[in-house]
């Protein structure tokens, strides 16, 4: 698998966590977040784009399915703004 994927998936499930902690929170991640964070993870191995991969609001492609679009997409708004509190070495190098 390609690095930038490993790196992608790290950063989606990181985000995942911090949305479920902070936002909602949870002390755990619970079962349809979790489940969530494992179909990101698989779409993102079979991204068909692998190394050349732009962000996922840029992308050509749209390989979510709807319900999961509308949730990664709530997910990534509310954390993506807040990355820079919550996990910056993580933030900045996603940024990089």
């Amino acid at each position: 698998m390609a690095d930038k994927i490993r790196k992608e998936q790290k950063i989606v499930a990181l985000m995942i966590d911090i949305y479920c902690r902070k936002r909602l929170g949870l002390a755990e991640t619970p079962p349809e977040y979790e489940e969530l964070k494992a179909y990101a993870c698989r779409r993102l191995e079979r991204c068909r784009w692998q190394e050349a991969k732009p962000a996922c609001k840029r992308c050509p492609t749209h390989c979510y399915a709807p319900a999961m679009r509308q949730k990664i997409r709530e997910v990534m708004r509310w954390t993506g703004p807040r990355m820079l509190l919550y996990a910056p070495v993580a933030a900045i190098r996603h940024w990089i």
